[in-house]
């Protein structure tokens, strides 16, 4: 590698050509990024103190470390914003300055338009691609071929290029626009030429270690960079258009830079059965990555099966599914934005491209599991347990029993994991606060068009209380009400017996419920489900609320059901635990009577932190685990060493009685010790161990 600080006009000027590999990410510089540099460029060039103007650094592979003076492209692997930016405002000025008259076309020397196109944008000595200065990637590259030759744009222009050159040429055509100025400013920006040698560099390396300024890769541009950085470039292209490429266009531009990275966090967990932390996506990949090729040392069954997943997660998260019963099943699970469940359901997808599962069969499971997310909603259960409840899913299957082990498994899932009952359900549909509910209009539409040919679009209309939310109620409402009015009020208001839609929201206003009944587009005139019945009622009070919330929560039981089983069935499910090979007595450590009062006192603690918790006697230690090790106890002669499996940055310990043994060999599983005995602060340590188990249940 050879670093030197340059001009980055010379350096445009004395490189042939300049072209970003196929891997790289599209253009992606805004105009806010745009003005800065503007603004940056007219500072330098008002200001004759100033020599230099730093905007980061330019690194590319060169076959050797000469100077820039042989004609052989410079393949960019940092620096492609700035490279582009600086182009599409050079190409400007040259415009801008053909327009001016004959004697006003060169405010700097060497700033004519002719010698900006010949020094920065053009090799007028070569054809084709090799006469332009800097050629970009995919759509990029013809969008600009264009500006440069002047040609009219493509069709499928890049939109960022051309907004960005139109910023441009709007700031040197605004009236008393100084070129002289900006020509000065080009001219004293400096970056760091980077060169490598392919032969004795390693790009990827390099690049991952850079700090330039400029956008921020995500990791899915790691991730590309990282599959196709190190083949050769006949690979590169047909790696990138046969496996890369369809799975940005299946995306879309905007779902692939918003979801991408949550797309390869899901597909992870699938692979590995490990769900990554949002910042160490990039990491976990690449050790999945050589992991999976360190046999045969290719990444094509590597991109192979990335797009794969990728496209069974556009038909369940992106709306691509071309069967309308899994299409509407799957629209009810985004609606109710439920992607932790996507683990689960790439699998569920995969089994059914092979033709393990039928339509019918994956579409009960979508709805099994949209029931389950949806009732805990409503039941305000927590929902920092369900990214590990899924990911872990499908383990517990038997395959060749798909549907009814999907709805064993979740029929025995106990505590904060459990299936809402339909008891529970419907109270708390009867008595939670709906309107301020994140999924009410989820769940209005469903109520409103189940079993329904002819859909209601529920966007049409508004929610409406129908017992008012004014504090100060009419006269007429309150001896609806009765004497306790206020305290009726304060508690139907929100729920769902009160709760409607209209479309004529302004009109009902306040008005008495007779009024809203009769009036025109009233209640008993409503074509809306959800409304029938409202117009035979003559008074609305905490009877007629709590008589329709019942008949309301009683139809979404038949919309979100829960799942049944057979006795006999759900019993072929629950095969009895197997018997461990060990006991307390094999560990001698545990059974002297103050040790063993000590131990029996933080066993019972431990599993009573929650009824999953299970307890497994091995040979060296002593496991307490959810899905996975919360907790191990390794019997010593002077004490019980705790292992904690957890990250031990993420361990509040503030009297600093637990150590780190992160790397190092050990009994147990975790990244963190501390010792129990009986002079130990009890229920601090226990504070330790709660907080072990709370890392893996929100894990």
């Amino acid at each position: 590698m050879k670093a030197s600080e340059t001009k980055l006009l010379d350096l445009l000027a004395k490189g042939s050509q300049f072209v970003i590999p196929i891997y790289q990410r599209t253009y992606s510089w805004t105009q806010s990024e745009c003005a800065q540099l503007w603004d940056d460029i007219v500072r330098a060039g008002t200001d004759d103190s100033l020599n230099a103007h730093f905007i980061g650094s330019i690194v590319h592979v060169e076959k050797g470390l000469s100077n820039l003076t042989a004609q052989e492209p410079n393949l960019v692997i940092d620096g492609q914003q700035r490279l582009t930016t600086v182009t599409l405002l050079v190409a400007a000025l040259a415009e801008a300055l053909g327009r001016l008259p004959e004697q006003d076309r060169e405010p700097l020397d060497g700033f004519s338009p002719k010698k900006l196109r010949n020094r920065y944008l053009v090799n007028n000595d070569e054809e084709d691609d090799r006469y332009f200065k800097l050629l970009l990637s995919q759509t990029d590259r013809d969008t600009l071929k264009a500006i440069v030759d002047g040609a009219q744009l493509p069709k499928h222009c890049s939109e960022r290029i051309e907004s960005n050159l139109a910023f441009f040429r709007g700031r040197l055509g605004t009236p008393g626009t100084d070129h002289g100025t900006i020509c000065r400013g080009l001219a004293k920006l400096v970056v760091v030429d980077i060169r490598l040698d392919r032969s004795q560099d390693n790009p990827q390396l390099i690049f991952e270690s850079m700090n330039s300024t400029g956008r921020k890769l995500s990791q899915a541009d790691l991730i590309r960079n990282f599959v196709l950085m190190g083949l050769e470039p006949s690979t590169q292209e047909r790696f990138y258009a046969q496996y890369w490429r369809p799975m940005e266009s299946d995306f879309g531009q905007a779902a692939y830079e918003a979801q991408f990275d949550d797309f390869v966090r899901h597909y992870l967990t699938v692979v590995t059965g490990d769900i990554p932390r949002l910042g160490d996506i990039y990491e976990a990949f690449k050790a999945y990555a050589r992991a999976a090729t360190s046999d045969t040392g290719s990444v094509e069954p590597l991109l192979s099966q990335l797009r794969d997943y990728s496209g069974r997660y556009c038909a369940v998260a992106l709306g691509q599914e071309k069967n309308k019963r899994l299409a509407a099943a799957f629209q009810d699970l985004r609606e109710i934005k439920a992607d932790v469940v996507y683990p689960f359901l790439l699998e569920v997808y995969t089994d059914y491209e092979l033709g393990t599962l039928t339509t019918e069969e994956v579409a009960d499971i979508v709805d099994l599991v949209t029931s389950y997310i949806f009732r805990r909603a409503v039941c305000r259960v927590p929902t920092n347990s369900l990214n590990r409840t899924f990911a872990t899913f499908a383990k517990t299957l038997r395959k060749e029993r798909y549907l009814d082990s999907v709805k064993a498994h979740f029929l025995s899932m106990k505590s904060y994991r459990a299936f809402p009952t339909d008891f529970e359900f419907v109270d708390a549909l009867k008595t939670t606060d709906l309107y301020h509910f994140k999924r009410r209009s989820y769940f209005l539409r469903r109520l409103e068009n189940h079993n329904r040919k002819e859909h209601v679009t529920i966007e049409d209309y508004t929610i409406e209380h129908i017992l008012p939310q004014n504090e100060n109620l009419s006269q007429e409402w309150r001896d609806a009400l009765g004497d306790n009015w206020s305290e009726i009020q304060a508690r139907y208001l929100h729920t769902l017996g009160n709760l409607t839609l209209t479309g004529y929201n302004s009109e009902y206003s306040d008005h008495p419920f007779t009024v809203k009944r009769d009036m025109d587009g009233g209640f008993k005139h409503s074509p809306l489900r959800l409304n029938q019945g409202l117009g035979q009622l003559d008074t609305w009070n905490a009877d007629t609320i709590q008589s329709r919330a019942t008949r309301l929560a009683d139809a979404a039981l038949d919309i979100w059901q829960m799942p049944e089983l057979p006795s006999q069935v759900m019993a072929q499910f629950q095969e009895p635990r197997a018997e461990t090979a060990f006991s307390i007595e094999d560990h001698p450590n545990l059974l002297p009577p103050a040790r063993r009062a000590l131990f029996d006192k933080f066993r019972s603690e431990v599993l009573a932190l929650d009824p999953t918790v299970t307890e497994q006697f091995l040979k060296l230690y002593v496991a307490y685990k959810v899905e996975t090790n919360f907790v191990d106890v390794v019997p010593q002669v002077a004490r019980l060493r705790l292992s904690l499996n957890l990250p031990f940055e993420s361990l509040h310990d503030e009297r600093d009685i637990a150590w780190d043994v992160t790397g190092r060999g050990h009994w147990g599983n975790g990244n963190v010790e501390v010792g129990l005995d009986e002079s130990s602060d009890f229920t601090y340590v226990m504070g330790l161990v709660r907080q072990a188990y709370e890392y893996q249940i929100a894990e």
